[in-house]
């Protein structure tokens, strides 16, 4: 049996960050969401990454939103 990540049972570290990414940039897949949800049942570093990226998302859309609102000035004063 191979140790590719589509043969380990739980998803390490790194494919976890790899899913994350991927994740803000399509949406993932049933069987992404599960893989890296079972593996932040376990491992606090990546449910604090996780967290972090999602925040990161959050502000971002807030960023678009308050340009498109006209919110924001062109250019730094």
């Amino acid at each position: 049996m191979s140790d590719s990540p589509r043969h380990r049972l739980l998803p390490d570290c790194e494919e976890v960050h790899h899913l994350t990414m991927k994740g803000m940039d399509r949406p993932l897949s049933w069987s992404e969401r599960l893989r890296v949800r079972s593996h932040l049942v376990i491992c606090d570093a990546c449910t604090r990454f996780s967290a972090q990226m999602q925040m990161m998302r959050s502000a971002m859309r807030r960023l678009g939103q308050d340009d498109q609102d006209g919110d924001m000035p062109d250019s730094p004063r």
